[in-house]
């Protein structure tokens, strides 16, 4: 009895050595060795870290096209090369004598160009005033009446009686000049630098402010 009692209990140490083995052996099998690179933890920061990266670059390329993105010319700049600015003198017509006139011709000099109708009272009242400067600053300043909304002879009439006389008009029946310049009024004024640049341009002005105006587009 001893004996079987004995065989017994070895057999049951033997039976538990054998489960604790295999058990240690089971964990051992199921579990991954360590990768010897990044952790996953060091993978995602490194994604969120490229993800910066790739929108620090565009952010880059947008910045640089606001940066580069304005070519336009600030009031009191000089255009960039002569042809951009002799572009508004590119323009031709007729005088009321038949002659052709071509807008170029004006370049070198400041110009004063006079868009008046026959009819306008104010462009009346400012013919006067507008001749004198004509003659102050002769061959210092261009004078160019440019006169439409009307028929030649009534046209004629004007520059006679109002005795303007003494600097060319267009006779510009059809606008293209004033559509040239954008005038949709008259009497208006449009001044340019020797380089064809527009300094100034507006409706009617007193003649003390013609005078100033005309004073400071000579120097």
């Amino acid at each position: 009895m001893m004996r079987a009692g004995r065989t017994r209990t070895r057999t049951a140490l033997t039976a538990l050595l054998v489960a604790g083995a295999l058990s240690v052996a089971g964990c051992g099998m199921n579990e991954e060795p360590e990768p010897a690179g990044k952790s996953a933890t060091d993978k995602d920061q490194g994604k969120e870290t490229g993800s910066g990266k790739g929108e620090e670059k565009g952010g880059g390329k947008d910045t640089g096209k606001e940066e580069g993105g304005s070519a336009g010319i600030a009031p009191g700049e000089k255009a960039p090369d002569g042809k951009a600015v002799a572009a508004k003198l590119k323009f031709a017509s007729t005088t009321l004598d038949g002659k052709s006139f071509k807008g170029e011709s004006l370049a070198g000099k400041p110009s004063v160009l006079w868009f008046w109708a026959p009819w306008c009272g104010t462009c009346q009242g400012q013919a006067s005033t507008t001749a004198k400067l004509a003659a102050k600053y002769k061959g210092k300043v261009n004078f160019v009446g440019v006169a439409g909304l009307d028929k030649t002879e009534p046209i004629r009439g004007f520059v006679k009686t109002q005795k303007v006389g003494n600097f060319p008009h267009l006779n510009d029946q059809k606008g293209s000049v004033w559509k040239k310049f954008g005038i949709s009024q008259q009497s208006s004024y449009v001044m340019l630098d020797k380089n064809g640049r527009t300094v100034h341009e507006g409706a009617a002005t007193s003649p003390d402010q013609l005078t100033k105006q005309v004073a400071g587009l000579a120097g």
